[in-house]
């Protein structure tokens, strides 16, 4: 499978310059350094050393605190910050996630965790993720709350967000977002792969099978 060899430090050092707007025609492609690389596209980034999950409490689309470490402690765990607004990257990444993850094994479909973190925490409501989740896979986990706290949080895994605000092109209301899928293995809970948003269902559908038992694709 197609993969590249990153140093995770990098990507942290890189944070600020990983932002995409959507729908705003920024581009969101991360200047990284690369331990050893290709010519070729790659679909999964294979992180050397691997980013902890972050340590967020926040709110799932029931209205219920949610535990990030706790609630996906040993499982399989691919996770997205993005926002329902969104009209591009945050819809098609999450469609091709949830069209991939459909060829697994229905054991192995349950085992899968897929967690959605909005980055714009004022209009995305339990209710409103959970309305806009539905769509696209029941099953995906929603989760809102404090900004601060999951700016801190997407951090840590070398992801920036910026607060939500009007586009002065457009006039249109973004937020402003790395476009990265951090996947975690379920062997040790850590960070190991990473996905921008040039990854397509049939990466994810050739990849997945190999994540659920914390595999290299």
């Amino acid at each position: 499978m197609r993969k590249k060899t990153f140093a995770a430090a990098a990507l942290l050092a890189a944070a600020t310059l990983t932002l995409s707007a959507c729908g705003s025609g920024d581009d969101g492609k991360s200047p990284v350094s690369v331990v050893s690389e290709d010519t070729s596209h790659k679909a999964a980034y294979v992180l050397d050393k691997p980013f902890e999950k972050p340590d967020m409490v926040l709110t799932d689309t029931q209205g219920k605190k949610y535990d990030l470490r706790k609630e996906t402690a040993g499982r399989p765990t691919l996770i997205y910050f993005g926002y329902t607004h969104c009209p591009d990257v945050c819809p098609l990444t999450m469609n091709n996630i949830a069209v991939a993850k459909k060829a697994l094994p229905k054991t192995e479909q349950d085992k899968l965790r897929v967690v959605f973190v909005t980055t714009d925490p004022g209009r995305d409501t339990p209710a409103e993720l959970g309305k806009w989740l539905k769509g696209i896979d029941p099953q995906f986990v929603g989760l809102t709350g404090d900004f601060a706290t999951i700016q801190a949080g997407a951090r840590t895994m070398g992801i920036s967000i910026e607060p939500t605000h009007k586009d002065k092109k457009t006039g249109k209301t973004v937020s402003v977002h790395g476009t990265q899928v951090i996947a975690f293995s379920p062997k040790n809970d850590g960070g190991y792969l990473l996905y921008d948003d040039q990854a397509t269902v049939d990466d994810y559908t050739k990849d997945l099978p190999k994540i659920v038992k914390g595999e290299n694709p």
